[in-house]
């Protein structure tokens, strides 16, 4: 058992100087509740399809952040962050006929004011999966049209919200929105098509290359930018075979979400593809693709193992007899940092923000506390996989531990605790765990050097 108080940095660390931005993240759909006051979803939806939810379960209520904002956002002033990362419901402030809607921008207008007022960072995510249901009973991102639903919304936002947005994110984890959700089927709206998912890929990245361009028209000095998820991709055996699964792997799954923004193309394996499963790229697409981002938002969790076979040269291989979280994911902290360097000697990449790393554990309160042992560990090592990753040149300017609280987890439901904050479904209840209490230690301890 984690014997873990409080985490610790290098006593020189950069993540210990005052510019370096520590924070806690959450999105819309998996906390707000109140689903009355917003148009419904496509997680609506796929939760309300017997057999997707693992509990049944769905996001109607969530923790009600709605309700409790404001004791949210005390919260999280006790834990001594810097920055919250956010997620805007688009059909909560946007009508069906693309007018705003003003009680739900009003919602986000008194959270932000809020957050402000108290000297934390808001990071405010535009798409965090939650796409309006009507959108996608148009066709959703395998229809081009919603890429310029897309646009107008976020300029939108952009209008409204306005500067009291430190840093915008258009996606989050288009990775999932696009293949889980299109391609595998295990994610809103349930499709599972190899044509769907790369067509829903291209179009998320069109949709945020036109979003850039309003952010950037509309807010020229606030910060914009992406949050992308990678799960780096290592070989089963040390054999050329499964090197090479791995590296298709990686284009796959990672870089194909990547490497366009940077270099304005898809990776290679895009060729081995059938020609009705590639993308539908039009001329002038990948330009708008390639807009130049202020930062790079980067979701870590876990590493994946491969070997040569399967349709397209891999297979994911499950190793037995290695740590791992509740949800099943290895824990694998060295990976972060060779996935930080390995971008950063790759690509020219604008600054980084972690925007999200954490873990799930089976979390149960005792007389009235949450000791999460294993979490305590699994963050001390990430904070310490970053900083080697800064000391070999990459430049992080912020770490989002996910998640500030426990809340509907996808198709996991609310059977996976991914939270620093215990929540009790049945009475809302907040119940700080051990590792947001050795967080708070870490910030207060980084605080009060800077003041000697």
């Amino acid at each position: 058992m984690s014997t873990i108080q409080s985490f610790s940095l290098p006593a020189h660390s950069p993540m210990r100087h005052r510019d370096f931005l520590f924070g806690v993240a959450t999105a819309s759909f998996q906390i707000e509740g109140d689903a009355g006051s917003r148009l419904p979803c496509i997680w609506d939806t796929f939760c309300a399809t017997p057999g997707k939810i693992a509990d049944g379960s769905n996001g109607l209520t969530a923790c009600n952040h709605v309700q409790h904002w404001y004791d949210d956002v005390a919260l999280i002033e006790q834990l001594g962050v810097g920055g919250y990362r956010l997620s805007i419901a688009w059909g909560r402030v946007m009508n069906r006929d693309g007018s705003v809607n003003d009680a739900g921008m009003a919602f986000y207008i008194r959270l932000l004011d809020e957050l402000n007022r108290r000297g934390i960072k808001p990071f405010v995510t535009l798409y965090h999966w939650d796409l309006p249901q009507y959108l996608e009973d148009a066709g959703g991102w395998l229809n081009r049209d919603t890429c310029y639903a897309f646009k107008d919304y976020a300029r939108a936002v952009a209008e409204h919200l306005g500067d009291r947005v430190h840093a915008y994110a258009t996606l989050n984890e288009p990775f999932c929105s696009s293949f889980l959700g299109y391609e595998a089927g295990i994610h809103a709206p349930g499709h599972a098509s190899r044509a769907k998912g790369r067509t829903a890929a291209h179009h998320l990245l069109l949709a945020h290359g036109l979003a850039m361009k309003e952010l950037r028209a509309v807010l020229p000095n606030t910060k914009a930018g992406i949050v992308l998820n990678f799960t780096p991709a290592y070989p089963l055996t040390a054999s050329s075979s499964d090197a090479n699964a791995a590296k298709l792997a990686n284009q796959y799954f990672n870089l194909w979400y990547l490497q366009p923004l940077m270099t304005g193309q898809y990776p290679a394996i895009i060729d081995t593809l059938k020609a009705d499963e590639r993308p539908p790229v039009e001329a002038g697409d990948m330009d708008i693709i390639q807009a130049p981002l202020d930062y790079l938002g980067v979701n870590y969790y876990t590493r994946a193992m491969y070997q040569a076979g399967g349709e397209l040269g891999f297979e994911e291989v499950r190793v037995p007899g290695v740590p791992r979280t509740d949800i099943g994911w290895e824990i694998r902290p060295q990976a972060f940092t060779e996935l930080l360097v390995d971008l950063h000697r790759q690509f020219r990449l604008p600054p980084i923000y972690i925007t999200e790393n954490g873990a799930a554990q089976d979390d149960v309160p005792v007389d009235g506390k949450v000791h999460d042992a294993m979490r305590l560990d699994y963050l001390q090592q990430h904070l310490l996989a970053v900083h080697d990753a800064i000391t070999q040149g990459v430049d992080v300017k912020g770490y989002f531990a996910w998640s500030l609280m426990d809340n509907f987890e996808w198709a996991e439901g609310y059977s996976k605790r991914f939270g620093i904050v215990y929540v009790d479904y049945q009475t809302q209840q907040r119940i700080p765990k051990s590792s947001a209490m050795a967080y708070r230690g870490l910030l207060g301890e980084i605080k009060a050097q800077g003041a000697n």
